[in-house]
């Protein structure tokens, strides 16, 4: 079929099912290959694409002044002869024939709508690609074309086998299937659907296939008694099916034949609305199929164009009208007259031309069912949006070479498919059309449900959806109250290899089987199934209940004992914080740097509070987090004692004779500034802990049988080792500087305060190493609290208790003369 425009769009369609080639021995004469079988639905496609072409001619919106037009081949569901068709489209080589202004030839189209076929589409894409001419497909499916390395042209609008797949495995998943066969073509998308779903299978954990056997082409009988045979001996009730309407005739004629029923269909796009299968003699076997099928859409005003459809009586072997007037003959049982070049005569009577389409009954117009068509339109939708986008483009402002823009009279193909890989537009049905990086269509699936009514009527029912968002991710929603079950119990059928086992046996895999498969033995001590630890024996080994957890938890009493003393230590804290900044002008707290002594109090109360995030269910965050906030508050704690420490060194030399330049390097910025330097220092390396192994919970079951001590295991044991060895040496340096100025010669000596607070301090965390190394479980977690608490308050204690009995008790010695050793008040 050919029409004539500024622009040329060519179609690729399965017009007749089959096709029989000539004798091609050198002997004889050339001839054109015979196609037969008229395909209703493949002409209905065509038809599709050519009212969607006429559609778009009226839309003075969208390309105005262009007019499109269409050269569509039949591939006889053959790829050579697809491959031929395809051929002539881009080169204009195919046989004359007159278009309407009387221009002779055909040319080149810009862009192809088709092929439907996932074989085809590969091997023309891969001629077409290195030409970068863009092919938009309505109904090819394989996963393997969404490789843009080996198809940088190639376009759809059908979603992505990929997507199928996962599709059927959530199916299989929400109805507990985990036993099912698996029947595929022997082709590019049979053979890739079965590697997908063997992977993602596997991959989900949903199930094991029972068997996987490849339909062959033809009807080979061998093969597909064999294939039923393997079908019916199997306890496998669940069938999934990739494969073609072709294959599945001659597989249905050997399920008849042997009369295999009881099995769940589960069927893919390419045969789900398939309704030379949808017959009173299949439906006891078809029955109750759930399938995947292509997107309904709805097409406003196609009925009256196809009701348009007139064969030419006078020009019946003319390209433009063959197609229309085979049809004709199909439809009608009728026969034209001369008899049409390549084609089978269909015998009886004569056709008149006056037929009313409308009068005879014919799958052709009922649009109730619009799947591929809908795709065929936003195919051709796409590519004229590609090429209107285009030509809209402003001179100088082009994405292309020097901002240039493409022209209809020097199009290039590439050009084109730049602007359809940034189509996006709505169709009157509502639905979003763009494509993705691949060259993929937004995602979205109906799943219909083949319903046997009581009156013996056959109906295809949409029982939900499976789609693609962008924030939801992947959603199935199926309503399972209108699904049809052709079973007696009118319910989902169980398909599983082995029944689940008993209260008191556990799985024992069979050998040379798939893991679905197992035994079911008398639970062994301890374990109930070879994948978890979570389930413990009964004495009388008649169930299997599960262990029991065990962790530090806040509603024990030593949990409870450890998270009092916590806000207890923190309370104390806030407390002598608040009588620091009250009294924050009297000499003693002045004397006693008070902002490093405010950043101290805050530091300790960090560290008692850090405390309460090893006690409690370990989860992931407060795994990662305790051991982070326990090294980053202890080492603020440590830095400003040794800033403190410092700075009475430097106030200790600075007393000497010629030490009073030792003072410029410690004043209030230099301060700060060492403090941040050391914390940022730890932050580092807890840092580099996290990212590089990181703390999570772990269920031990090394200690006990019956018990699961959850803990938090520390990833790195040498980031657990250099955070605390960093927190170690910091402290021993202040100890150390410490106890070089412990003789200071004023009556209230901070420096012996310091040292007797870091000898507490180091002396508990000494003790801490090999009373956490053999502690178990939760009392590893408790003397880790324990030891972050006991230094917490010793340190607490050892400086600001002297401190606050002056502040409190003893305010006459809070003066100046006291603090430097003169006037002191006994």
């Amino acid at each position: 079929m050919h029409k004539a425009g500024d622009v040329v769009l060519g179609g690729l369609f399965e017009i007749h099912f089959f096709s029989v080639f000539p004798d091609l021995s050198f002997t004889s004469e050339p001839q054109e290959p015979t196609c037969h079988d008229f395909d209703v639905l493949g002409f209905r496609q065509a038809q599709t694409m050519a009212f969607a072409i006429n559609e778009i001619n009226r839309n003075s919106n969208l390309l105005p002044n262009v007019t499109l037009g269409y050269s569509l081949y039949d591939n006889c569901v053959k790829l050579g002869i697809g491959f031929r068709a395809a051929l002539s489209l881009v080169n204009g080589q195919e046989e004359e024939f007159m278009f309407d202004k009387g221009c002779v030839g055909a040319p080149p189209v810009l862009g192809i709508v088709g092929d439907s076929s996932s074989t085809r589409s590969i091997a023309i894409s891969t001629v077409l690609g290195l030409y970068r001419v863009p092919m938009v497909s309505y109904f090819a499916t394989c996963s393997c074309l969404s490789d843009r390395q080996k198809f940088p042209s190639f376009f759809r609008t059908i979603p992505s086998d990929a997507f199928q797949v996962r599709a059927m495995i959530q199916i299989l998943k929400r109805f507990s299937w985990t036993w099912a066969g698996l029947l595929v073509s022997d082709d590019d998308y049979g053979l890739h659907a079965a590697r997908s779903f063997q992977a993602d299978l596997a991959q989900s954990g949903g199930g094991c296939l029972a068997y996987l056997e490849v339909l062959p082409w033809g009807n080979d009988r061998a093969e597909l008694r064999r294939i039923v045979d393997v079908m019916k001996k199997s306890t496998a009730r669940v069938v999934i099916v990739f494969a073609h309407e072709s294959h599945m005739i001659s597989l249905m004629k050997e399920v008849m034949r042997q009369n295999v029923t009881g099995r769940q269909w589960i069927a893919s796009e390419a045969w789900t609305a398939a309704a030379v299968l949808q017959t009173p003699d299949l439906m006891p076997y078809l029955g109750g199929t759930l399938g995947i099928a292509i997107r309904r859409g709805e097409i406003p005003s196609l009925k009256d164009f196809l009701l348009r459809i007139h064969p030419d009586l006078h020009h019946n072997n003319s390209y433009s009208n063959n197609m229309i007037n085979q049809f004709w003959e199909h439809t009608f049982q009728c026969r034209l007259t001369p008899p049409l070049a390549g084609w089978v005569e269909s015998g009886g009577a004569l056709c008149t031309g006056e037929e009313d389409l409308e009068n005879v009954e014919t799958e052709f117009l009922d649009l109730s069912n619009l799947r591929p068509e809908y795709n065929v339109y936003k195919a051709v939708y796409a590519l004229a949006h590609a090429l209107d986008d285009m030509l809209q483009c402003v001179p100088g402002r082009g994405p292309f070479n020097r901002r240039s823009c493409a022209t209809l009279q020097r199009l290039e193909p590439w050009q084109l498919v730049y602007y359809l890989q940034k189509v996006n537009f709505t169709t009157p049905f509502g639905d979003q059309v763009s494509f993705d990086e691949n060259g993929d269509a937004l995602p979205i699936y109906d799943i219909m449900n083949w319903q046997w009514l009581p009156d013996g009527k056959i109906k295809v029912q949409t029982v939900g959806a499976v789609k693609k968002s962008v924030i939801k991710g992947e959603e199935l929603t199926i309503d399972e109250d209108k699904i049809f079950w052709n079973f007696e119990s009118k319910e989902p059928p169980r398909s599983v290899c082995s029944q689940s086992c008993s209260p008191g046996f556990r799985k024992a895999r069979k050998k040379g089987q798939p893991e679905c498969c197992f035994d079911c033995i008398p639970c062994s001590e301890g374990k109930i199934s070879n994948n978890t630890d979570d389930f413990w024996s009964a004495p009388q080994r008649d169930q299997c209940v599960p262990k029991k957890i065990e962790f530090l938890s806040y509603h024990e009493p030593l949990g409870i004992c450890l998270k009092t003393t916590s806000l207890l230590g923190t309370s104390i804290c806030t407390v002598v914080l608040g009588i620091f900044i009250y009294h924050r002008s009297t000499p003693l707290v002045r004397a006693n740097n008070s902002e490093l002594s405010f950043l101290l109090l805050i530091s300790l109360k960090l560290c008692f509070l850090c405390s309460l995030l090893f006690i409690g269910r370990p989860r992931l965050w407060t795994c990662q987090l305790r051991h982070a906030a326990f090294g980053i508050s202890f080492v603020l704690c440590v830095s400003c004692i040794l800033v403190k420490t410092l700075v009475v060194l430097a106030v200790f030399k600075a007393s000497k004779p010629g030490g009073g330049a030792s003072l410029k390097w410690f004043g209030a910025m230099q301060q700060r500034g060492t403090v941040l330097a050391l914390t940022s220092i730890q932050a580092a390396i807890c840092t580099l802990w996290l990212v590089t192994s990181s703390p999570a919970p772990h269920k031990n079951t090394q200690y006990h049988n019956d018990k699961i001590v959850y803990e938090c295991v520390v990833g790195s044991t040498i980031g657990f080792a250099v955070s605390l060895g960093y927190i170690g040496l910091l402290a021993i340096l202040s100890f150390l500087l410490a106890f070089l100025v412990k003789n200071l010669p004023d009556n209230f000596n901070e420096a012996k305060l310091i040292t007797f607070s870091m000898l507490i301090f180091c002396a508990v965390w000494v003790a801490f190493v090999p009373a956490y190394i053999s502690s178990p479980g939760k009392y590893a977690d408790a003397v880790e609290v324990f030891a972050i608490l006991a230094s917490s308050f010793g340190l607490l204690v050892a400086l600001f208790g002297p401190k606050c009995y002056i502040i409190l008790l003893r305010p006459e010695r809070n003066t100046k003369k006291a603090i430097m050793g003169r006037g002191i008040t006994p």
